[in-house]
């Protein structure tokens, strides 16, 4: 019994590791999520400087944990969603009103899909 006490000890505190990671994951892309669509709102108001600070602000925040991220995620993700970034704000730049909404939208999906990507679900598992 005694040797079995460290292996699982060990493989619940790699769960509690993989569970904590996903919340935190999933908290930092609701607020990436909830600047980009204040962002759009903005932008529908006309206040353009304002959605390009919550933007900026955003990309910032990606940028701050790029390690973290780096580790946890798919190097593939994280550059994609540096690119959206880096469209998304293009594009606001430039005052392109259809094409700024779509590339927001699609990083506000592909935050979503790689917040939901680490969840603990069935559908994750199998």
């Amino acid at each position: 019994m005694r040797r079995f006490l460290g292996p699982a000890l060990l493989l619940l505190l790699l769960l509690a590791g993989g569970l904590g990671n996903a919340f935190a994951l999933e908290q930092f892309t609701d607020r990436l999520t909830g600047a980009l669509l204040q962002a759009e709102e903005q932008v529908g108001q006309g206040d353009w400087e304002g959605a390009e600070a919550l933007i900026r602000e955003a990309r910032e925040a990606w940028h701050s944990r790029d390690g973290w991220l780096h580790v946890t995620l798919r190097h593939a993700d994280t550059d994609e969603i540096q690119i959206g970034f880096d469209e998304t704000l293009r594009l606001l730049l430039c005052r392109e009103m259809g094409e700024y909404a779509a590339a927001s939208a699609q990083l506000v999906q592909h935050l979503q899909l790689v917040s939901g990507a680490e969840q603990l679900t069935l559908q994750n598992l199998f």
